[in-house]
């Protein structure tokens, strides 16, 4: 199974702690800097439980996105990655931390968000790739253990498989009872080894 089309979402810790309108001003900063890597945001602020605020890009897509009623940073991924499915989950990991750590940072909101890093949603954009079955889940398990173990440094963790609703994407939960920041994360990741392309940030 060649994954491509991935998603990853790590959750806000404190919602309230920020207004979306807060990420109008961000994100636009983004694209001014970006040199036309970003080019357009999508507000959908007015769909209850919605995408939220999409930044996008061609190479990935990176939102304030409220699904399931849960406020958090999602990296999509839209383009081809290489290497093996292992490679490309770590990739993928490193990316969406990488914009959490950005949103972090900002200095215009810096102190007010922290997001979550024992708790994560890995889900697949492709329905035809990864159809949402019993299957995929014991054909992605070993690869996404293989990457809790480096991401959470050996501590204990579960694997829990989204909705069996056919109609829904392919999404597992990770999470972990030790309590981990972005930061972290990122170190126990370890540097980027692909020589040339890098995270949209």
């Amino acid at each position: 199974m060649d994954l491509q089309k991935f998603n990853v979402k790590f959750f806000v810790a404190s919602p309230g702690s920020v207004q979306l309108d807060d990420f109008i001003y961000i994100f636009n900063s983004w694209i001014q800097a970006s040199d036309g890597a970003y080019y357009d945001i999508a507000d959908y602020s007015h769909m209850y439980g919605g995408p939220g605020l999409v930044l996008v890009a061609h190479e990935a897509n990176v939102s304030m996105d409220n699904t399931w009623n849960r406020w958090g940073l999602l990296y999509n991924r839209k383009q081809v990655l290489q290497g093996s499915n292992s490679d490309k989950l770590r990739w993928v990991f490193r990316a969406a931390l990488e914009n959490c750590r950005r949103i972090e940072e900002e200095p215009s909101i810096r102190g007010r968000i922290r997001f979550l890093g024992n708790e994560a949603l890995f889900l697949v954009n492709d329905r035809l790739v990864a159809p949402n079955t019993e299957e995929t889940f014991r054909a992605v398990r070993p690869d996404l253990e293989d990457l809790a173990r480096t991401l959470y440094a050996g501590a204990s963790f579960d694997l829990e498989p989204g909705t069996r609703d056919r109609r829904d994407r392919f999404c597992v939960k990770l999470e972990t009872p030790v309590s981990f920041d972005v930061v972290t994360l990122l170190r126990n990741l370890g540097e980027r080894d692909d020589a040339g392309e890098r995270a949209i940030t």
